[in-house]
């Protein structure tokens, strides 16, 4: 099976991500890994999608590192590819990464995916849903009982109206970007305060107003999701808690957050129960969902990191869970010549 990995960039990633894992995991089990970074996908006159794309020789590696130092290096495989010579494609790019310095990168990976989707690739997550949950208004899709209460805005006034009607405490954040970044806990005390902090996130675009959940200082618990289930090896969930550093509200690891064991509740269930349905019609193969007790802060269907994460507690290998379901979508597109609907496939 040949596998694609598109990224940002190929030189900015790192030995724990979750796509290292899952590409060293692919080849450990006899499969091709290749990467494929924004920058270097093209069109050819004969409607053809190409890729200049990098592989690691054939070998066993000891570490995430070694594994990418192999791919970097000069003994690398480099190669320019047609996208549909690949058996799937896994979408791994995050847009916001690239939303302020390379924005015509934002949507590189879903663009030139999707087309080669209509020419029999299979690509997950699906482009299409992908390309409906571009900011974190996709997040508003979901079910009401499951969400913090919510406005997004550019207009400071609604903003103030919302936070005193939630007793002055609330969360803002942009419309776009990830990782916790220009995200702020307003307090009643910070009235004062507010403009200035409307001001640093409004520089982004739209502000996120959201109800403050308290239960949020205790962490919040990244669970992933695939095909439409909690994801699971061995009896063990793919989950982990992040507790916050110090008084910074935001638990993200890139933020400070440290690593808990997460037990996953009959309330985390419903979450997952609930939300099933709009993944599964948007072909949302893996995402992560962030729970703070009984509510969701995010979904994430670009790029969810974390398994490394999830699999240092319960000591089980979840990567090997992913590849092996890659596996079966290939052999259920060439049992049925590759005519089924890469939306269908995504959740199969």
């Amino acid at each position: 099976m040949k596998i694609g990995f598109v990224v940002n960039d190929l030189d900015t990633e790192c030995a724990d991500y979750t796509t290292t894992r899952l590409a060293l995991t692919a080849l450990g089990m006899g499969h091709e890994a290749w990467y494929i970074s924004l920058a270097d996908f093209g069109y050819d006159a004969d409607a053809s999608i190409v890729a200049s794309a990098r592989s690691a020789p054939r070998k066993k590696y000891a570490t995430g590192e070694t594994f990418l130092t192999a791919v970097r290096g000069e003994k690398g495989i480099a190669e320019r590819i047609v996208m549909t010579d690949l058996d799937v494609v896994l979408l791994r790019s995050d847009p916001s990464e690239d939303a302020i310095e390379r924005p015509w990168a934002a949507q590189a990976g879903v663009l030139f995916c999707r087309r080669a989707m209509g020419q029999g690739l299979i690509v997950l997550n699906h482009p299409d849903g992908l390309a409906r949950a571009l900011n974190k208004m996709y997040f508003q899709d979901f079910p009401e009982s499951v969400r913090p209460r919510t406005i997004i805005t550019r207009d400071r006034n609604d903003i103030k109206a919302f936070a005193k009607a939630e007793g002055g405490q609330i969360v803002l954040k942009p419309l776009q970007g990830s990782g916790g970044q220009s995200v702020f806990l307003v307090h009643k005390a910070d009235s004062s305060n507010l403009n200035q902090m409307i001001d640093a996130v409004s520089r982004d675009g739209y502000i996120v107003a959201q109800e403050y959940l308290p239960a949020a200082e205790q962490g919040d618990v990244r669970m992933f999701v695939m095909n439409g289930q909690p994801l699971m090896t061995k009896g063990k969930y793919a989950a982990f808690r992040r507790v916050r550093a110090g008084g910074d509200m935001r638990s993200n690891i890139s933020a400070g957050g440290t690593i808990a064991k997460a037990t996953i509740n009959d309330v985390m269930h419903q979450i997952a129960e609930l939300v099933r349905p709009k993944l599964v019609m948007d072909g949302m193969f893996l995402i992560g969902l962030d729970i703070v007790g009984d509510k969701l802060m995010e979904i994430n269907v670009f790029s969810p990191g974390g398994l490394g994460s999830a699999e240092s507690p319960e000591k089980v290998d979840f990567t090997r869970t992913v590849i092996e379901s890659l596996e079966r979508k290939v052999r259920y597109a060439a049992n049925y010549r590759r005519g089924s609907d890469n939306a269908v496939i995504a959740m199969l």
